[in-house]
């Protein structure tokens, strides 16, 4: 076997595949694109679903890639092991309906075993089959001529995530030798609980539909178009190569645990529990650094709730290692320099990446201070109890603290206490159930439509340049799934010769119009237009009169619908590009919606936009609108579009020709839709509304032409109303009267506080001389007439000049709400009364729930009739003690 680095495997994994007529894909960002059941990616066939469906038809239906995924379902287990990762490469080759087991499985064999590649000893290589799939054991056995012996069945072996493609699969082990042995002598075999055999690819072959409402794999009907679909683990095949115990002993990880070492002082290899955290670090470094670099950040929910999550955890483990500096950050490059090869962006993006970094760990820096602090009294409160720390405060320090819960528990034992990790586990499922609730319940990947992914009929597309065509032949009519000759009225799709009309394509809406027929007569309206697998644009028609097959018809696209769509769609050029000269090349596009009435434009920034950076980004807009430049496109292949300066968008597909779009020397990119004739016909862009969407990633909205004037008649309405309101005689003059009217406000506010703060005193004075008895304890209790928490602050601060009582019980009354204060005396402190426990037992008889520090809580409540019953519930609280 040749001893190869991680960059070579890959390399060479792609190259053996390209030369077998395989199309190599870039590997596509680890933020999904337009599938909402994925948080990321997270498997090399994550990003070619679209072809498995049948969505679409790919230019070449063999492919191969190295993808980038991340994993997150069991990161506490990363460092624990020799293979668990949150950032891993998945190498594969996929066929789409193309070649199937006789080339696939003597194709592997070839890649692991010829000297002209992997060059491994056939001897060393397990293979393991479905039992019931008769063909891939019979090719194994004498198309390849794998020794019976180096063969297993494996009941487990079928690949089934839900509806839609499925199959059996095999799986390929190599053989570490016996020294790698697992303890208990019935799991050594390939498959079995050992790091002997170790699983380096799976081949799957999807070749059977799983329908809603089957259960039973052997009742799947088989798939119209067969394919495969591979697995190579990029980490897990180089530790084979490089002869490494584990993958973090290769060349992928080992120069980050060399880059800790230097900043530690500690040495890897030498204890186990701080390898641990030397793994740890390494693999959090990677993760963070590719998902910043692909535009997630850090934050609470969601993508940057994990980064956040991942960066944390890392800090911590630094910690471990005697680490107190910031030290992430300078990981990024090492990152960068160990991915060159393949992923240059990494380390050209560096800079901004350890920015990110750096900031986020200065953030959990002072919220670890926070947190040790309240650890402190978690710890306390333990001590004073039980002797347990309940589950949901431990998850409170894991989810919000980022403390792992083997850091609670560790101080928990210090302190001779123990940690309710039952209660733990119980708000940690329940906070992934919220997680997967929150995500789409669409099937993972579609059932394929046969219909359309063998509809082969060739359809041109015009409306770059002709809204109308004269005249073309309906070749293609679909009606309930089926093809047919005609329909006289309802709801068909189409596909003609010739079109002018634009699919749905990069978040810009499909043109609408009308077919007419030869006569002169409308028989249908065009509603929606989307592209059909095999690139057809598929007209969705509501049906008014008479259409057949094979019969010629009109096409009139709706020019003024269209022309308010195309102006908007410029308007998110240059949009995009005004974000990048005003706030950083680092902001890239989220997504999209071009219509009509607005356009909607998501990308990817760390905090809110200024209203300044926005009133900026709009004068620029409109700046470039007024001087009219000329928009202009032209269709090119891919490499002379780089060089023409032309930037790709998001991560949208591109083919062989590419067209380019022009919008003066202001903007050039690689677009497929349509737009204005110059940035004059756009009138006024004006940005409506700017607000986050989720983790790192922001949303502006706007308008242009038409949608601008309706916006600010609208805003005109409303100045006008409020001119009225505020009897401004003038529009101008309305400030002024609202300054005029905040200030009567704020003197009236003061008076009515000095007013409560008058009538709480008396109420005080009287009630602070009566004086009742509880138990071993004095207590006062009053209802204030007040409307607010800082007048019972207040007149609990009086009471504390002369503690006429041990404790203090003032309520509010605020007609659907209740105010609590209760304040303690020192000496009732010593006697173990605290203000925090008899808070809780008396807030729940007014409806709500609060708590504090021993001299003094609050809370509050919905339910003012039962102030009385708190009051009496406080007192025989404090007979009790």
């Amino acid at each position: 076997m040749k001893e190869l680095s991680s960059a070579e495997v890959r390399s060479m994994f792609l190259r053996f595949f390209e030369s077998k007529g395989h199309k190599i894909e870039p590997s596509q960002s680890l933020i999904p694109q337009d599938d909402p059941t994925l948080l990321w990616i997270n498997s090399g066939v994550a990003t070619l679903k679209k072809y498995f469906d049948g969505t679409i038809v790919p230019e070449n239906p063999r492919i191969t890639n190295a993808q980038k995924s991340i994993r997150t379902n069991d990161i506490e287990n990363v460092g624990h092991t020799a293979r668990h990762h949150t950032l891993f490469e998945m190498m594969g080759n996929f066929s789409i309906g193309d070649y199937f087991k006789p080339e696939v499985i003597p194709w592997a064999w070839e890649l692991l075993t010829s000297p002209e590649w992997f060059a491994m000893d056939p001897a060393k290589l397990f293979v393991t089959v479905y039992p019931d799939d008769l063909e891939a054991k019979r090719i194994w056995l004498e198309v390849v001529g794998l020794p019976a012996d180096h063969l297993y069945e494996e009941p487990d072996n079928f690949w089934d995530i839900g509806e839609g493609p499925s199959g059996p699969d095999t799986e390929i082990f190599y053989d570490r030798g016996p020294a790698f042995d697992a303890a208990d002598s019935a799991e050594n075999y390939p498959g079995g609980e050992n790091e002997r055999y170790l699983e380096i690819w799976n081949i799957v072959f999807s070749q059977f539909n799983h329908l809603p409402g089957l259960t039973n794999n052997k009742d799947y009907p088989e798939l119209p178009h067969k394919n495969i679909d591979t697995g190579m683990g990029l980490e897990r095949v180089v530790s084979v190569f490089q002869n490494a115990p584990t993958n973090f002993e290769t060349d992928l990880f080992l120069p980050l645990i060399k880059k800790t070492e230097a900043m530690s002082g500690q040495k890897y290899g030498v204890d186990p529990v701080k390898d641990i955290s030397f793994k740890v670090i390494a693999d959090h470094a990677r993760a963070v650094t590719f998902a910043i670099g692909d535009g997630a950040l850090p934050s609470n929910e969601g993508r940057g709730y994990i980064i956040r999550r991942l960066l944390r955890r890392a800090v911590l483990h630094g910690r471990k290692l005697g680490i107190k500096q910031l030290f992430l950050k300078d990981l990024v490059p090492v990152v960068g320099e160990i991915m060159v090869a393949y992923y240059p962006e990494v380390l050209e993006n560096a800079a901004y990446i350890a920015s990110v970094v750096e900031a986020e760990e200065v953030r959990f820096n002072k919220t670890l201070t926070d947190g040790l602090s309240l650890l402190d009294g978690v710890i306390e409160t333990a001590q004073n109890g039980n002797g347990i720390i309940d589950g949901s405060v431990a998850f409170k320090l894991y989810d919000t603290y980022g403390f792992p819960y083997e850091l609670t528990q560790e101080a928990a034992e210090d302190a001779g206490l123990r940690v309710d990790r039952a209660g733990f586990d119980a708000e940690m499922t329940a906070q992934q159930e919220r997680a997967r609730a929150a995500r789409s319940n669409k099937a993972s990947m579609g059932i394929q439509n046969a219909l359309l992914t063998d509809l082969k009929t060739e359809s041109k597309y015009v409306g770059w340049s002709e809204l109308s065509v004269e005249k073309t032949e309906l070749t293609d009519l679909i009606v309930d799934d089926s093809l047919v000759e005609s329909a006289t009225n309802g709801e068909a799709q189409a596909v003609f010769a010739v079109t002018p009309f634009y699919a749905e394509m990069g978040g810009q809406v499909a043109d609408r119009g009308t077919i007419v027929n030869m006569a002169g007569q409308t028989v249908a309206r065009v509603i929606d237009v989307q592209r059909a697998p095999n690139g057809q644009h598929l007209h969705s028609l509501e049906v008014l009169a008479p259409i057949n097959v094979n019969q010629s018809y009109q096409l009139l696209v709706d020019e003024a619908y269209h022309a308010a769509v195309s102006k908007n769609h410029t308007a998110t050029h240059m949009l995009d590009q005004a974000l990048r000269n005003l706030l950083g090349e680092h902001t890239t596009q989220a997504g999209s919606l071009v219509t009509a009435d607005y356009l909607r434009y998501d990308f990817t920034y760390n905090g809110a936009v200024e209203p300044e950076d926005l009133q900026k980004i709009e004068d620029l807009i409109n700046d470039k609108i007024i001087e009219n430049l000329p928009i202009s496109w032209v269709e090119t292949d891919i490499e002379s579009a780089k060089k023409l300066g032309a930037v790709a968008v998001f991560t949208e597909k591109y083919g062989e020709t590419v067209r380019v779009v022009s919008i003066g020397d202001f903007n050039i990119e690689f677009d497929g839709g349509t737009h204005a004739n110059s940035t004059a016909e756009l009138g006024i862009f004006k940005i409506v509304a700017e607000q986050g969407t989720g983790a790192g990633v922001r949303r502006i909205e706007a308008v242009t032409g038409r949608g601008t004037m309706n916006y600010l008649k609208e805003h005109d309405a409303l100045l006008n109303k409020a001119s009225q309101l505020v009897k401004a005689p003038q529009v101008s003059e309305v400030n002024n009267k609202i300054e005029a009217i905040q200030k009567s406000l704020k003197e009236a506010k003061q008076q009515i506080s000095s007013l409560e703060s008058k009538i709480a005193a008396q109420t005080a004075a009287q009630a602070f001389n009566e004086v009742q008895t509880a138990g071993e304890h004095t207590l006062i209790t009053t209802e204030l007439a007040v409307e607010s928490m800082d007048a019972l602050m207040e007149t609990a601060d009086n009471w504390k000049q002369t503690y006429p009582s041990d404790v203090l019980v003032l309520a509010a009354n605020l007609g659907d709400k209740v105010n609590l204060v209760v304040s303690v005396a020192p000496s009732a402190i010593k006697a173990g009364i605290k203000a925090g426990d008899l808070i809780k037992a008396i807030a729940p008889a007014v409806g709500g729930g609060g708590g504090g520090r021993p001299e003094l809580a609050k809370a509050g409540g919905k339910n003012p009739a039962g102030i009385k019953d708190a009051f009496a519930l406080a007192v025989e609280w404090l007979s009790n003690k």
